[in-house]
């Protein structure tokens, strides 16, 4: 694409702590977490800034960091005009835990509040890179819904919040697809090492086999890490030979398949794209979340001098009933819906279906 630059992985941990003390410990084992001792050492922004001054300053080159443990109100140290990164991969929206087993429960509005922060901390300042899947996390549809919601629907619901928030969008492979978790029977069929540890430790903890597999099911790096589901056929179409891990579901799920169906994930994406680069109030306009409190809608306005859009989104298997006031739109009977990841012409201000994702223009500015 003509671009140069760097990736800088898992960039908190290169300052290593000056002495070797212990730490508390935290299981019965006397273990302590890696990340709590060495992520973020005191003076590693010294190091980053000379990184800075001496590599990138000057040259034509963007960069973006992987920064788990940097926080919203830590990014206008790190991007920006005093920051060291054009952008940073920062985790806090994304649901995760260091032991599987110990895990809460996702919070639909834990996710705005943290998207919210980062997009706030970014606003003025720096640029934010949106993204729910990478190599590290499961797959986004089976995080953020419940189990058994419609793959189609959700995979385009997800799109549609990748698409639209503001920053740029990185979209990680298969998930322009809709690709799913994986649920092999064996723990034998995972490669990851942590997935093995992290199995091992449910059993320590009192965790039937079943019980310790559903974790895996649910937290495990190789939900992501399956080949690319190209076609329906052996190994996906990635390989004619035996790939290092078996592929997932693509028989259903494949791009030759979704390329030729117009309601497809991948189409979906497309045409998303096609909207966001037509449209720069997608690109430059401001952002405001709307109906905070909601446990079930995700909604946010985008807006600059010349246009308004307001995006909704039903996390939820039940109809969701929404004030259009307050969500936004000053008068709903002006409101154009643009996009709706239904296949039909029933999307109406006021009211989501289960799953259902819209884009909405408001035709009446205040």
């Amino acid at each position: 694409k003509g671009v140069g630059g760097f990736r800088m992985d898992a960039i908190p941990y290169i300052k290593k702590p000056a002495d070797f003390s212990d730490g508390p410990a935290d299981d019965s084992e006397g273990m302590v977490s890696i990340h709590d001792m060495t992520a973020n050492t005191e003076g590693i922004l010294d190091y980053l800034h000379e990184f800075k001054e001496n590599v990138t300053q000057g040259r034509d080159i963007f960069t973006v960091g992987e920064a788990n443990g940097v926080t919203a109100e830590m990014l206008p140290q790190w991007v920006g005009e005093n920051g060291v990164f054009d952008m940073l991969f920062e985790f806090s929206h994304l649901h995760g835990a260091e032991v599987w087993c110990r895990a809460g429960d996702w919070s639909l509005r834990d996710m705005k509040k943290a998207l919210s922060a980062s997009q706030a901390a970014t606003s003025d300042n720096g640029w934010y890179p949106i993204f729910f899947e990478n190599h590290d996390n499961p797959r986004s549809t089976d995080v953020y819904f419940p189990h058994g919601a419609d793959p189609v629907l959700a995979g385009k619901a997800m799109g549609t919040v990748l698409l639209t928030l503001r920053g740029t969008p990185f979209i990680y492979q298969g998930e322009e697809l809709g690709m799913r978790n994986v649920s092999w029977e064996s723990i034998d069929s995972y490669n990851d090492l942590n997935t093995y540890a992290q199995y091992e430790t449910a059993l320590k903890e009192g965790f039937s086999e079943a019980e310790a597999m559903e974790f895996v099911h649910r937290f495990s790096r190789d939900n992501a890490r399956t080949p690319m589901q190209w076609e329906d056929a052996p190994g996906a179409g990635f390989t004619s030979g035996t790939p290092w891990l078996s592929a997932g579901d693509s028989r259903t799920i494949n791009a030759a398949l979704e390329e030729n169906d117009p309601a497809s994930v991948l189409n979906w994406y497309k045409r998303l794209s096609a909207l966001r680069k037509e449209n720069r109030v997608l690109i430059d306009g401001s952002y405001t979340e709307m109906l905070p409190e909601s446990e079930t809608v995700y909604a946010y306005v985008r807006e600059n001098d010349s246009d308004r859009m307001l995006v909704l989104v039903n996390f939820s298997g039940e109809e969701a009933v929404y004030d259009p006031a307050e969500a936004g739109l000053s008068d709903a009977k002006n409101a154009q819906i643009l996009f709706c990841n239904y296949e039909d012409s029933k999307a109406r201000p006021g009211v989501l279906r289960p799953y259902e994702a819209v884009v909405i223009r408001d035709n009446t500015r205040e």
